[in-house]
């Protein structure tokens, strides 16, 4: 793994760091409710995301490989909720007594890791590139979580804060509905490239 070590690190910028569910679910959050309030919202991806990379060194990679209808149904899963999550931050700004807007949860963002197909593409992955199985897995295994539990907390601060900074521009209900909008589209497109 040494050697792979400035392609795995560039591998989680890029993974990490770009557009995707999790990035864009704290951006809405912290844009809508502040930092303190996405702090849960970004723990969730945090620990979700570290625990799925753990769990799927430890043999979720093999289920993968011998039941195929596995990664299908979580895909399938993963992208309902995430037309459910573009539904509700589409009209989380709209007022009414049906709907009180809310912020994304710890619990939403953490259970939300294991049927990401984003995040499950993306360990499996990196798993199949940078861990040999027979040769220091215990260490490779060690570096990649390490990597990747750094990354990503460098990508939900990075997104809380641009949401933050984008909430200063906020002078409108008009400019709060458009950008929620901008990040319900955002999601559906994401579903949309899990098939593409």
């Amino acid at each position: 793994m040494s050697s792979q070590l400035i392609s795995l690190i560039l591998f989680g910028i890029a993974a990490s760091f770009s557009p995707g569910p999790n990035n864009i679910m704290t951006s809405y959050t912290a844009f809508n409710f502040g930092i303190k309030k996405t702090v849960p919202t970004m723990l969730g991806v945090i620990i979700g995301w570290t625990i799925l990379v753990i769990l799927l060194q430890i043999g979720s990679l093999i289920i993968f490989q011998k039941l195929e209808i596995t990664q299908k149904v979580i895909r399938f899963f993963g992208s309902i909720y995430l037309l459910y999550m573009a539904y509700r931050i589409s009209f989380s700004s709209l007022k009414s007594e049906k709907f009180s807007p809310k912020p994304v949860t710890f619990l939403n963002t953490f259970f939300f890791q294991f049927v990401n197909p984003k995040s499950i593409i993306i360990a499996l992955t990196a798993i199949s590139m940078f861990i040999n199985p027979k040769e220091d897995f215990i260490k490779d295994s060690i570096i990649l979580t390490f990597i990747f539990f750094l990354m990503a907390i460098g990508s939900q601060a990075a997104w809380c804060l641009m949401g933050k900074y984008l909430r200063k521009f906020a002078t409108s209900d008009r400019f709060i509905k458009n950008f929620n909008y901008t990040m319900s589209f955002l999601l559906i497109v994401c579903v949309i490239l899990f098939y593409v």
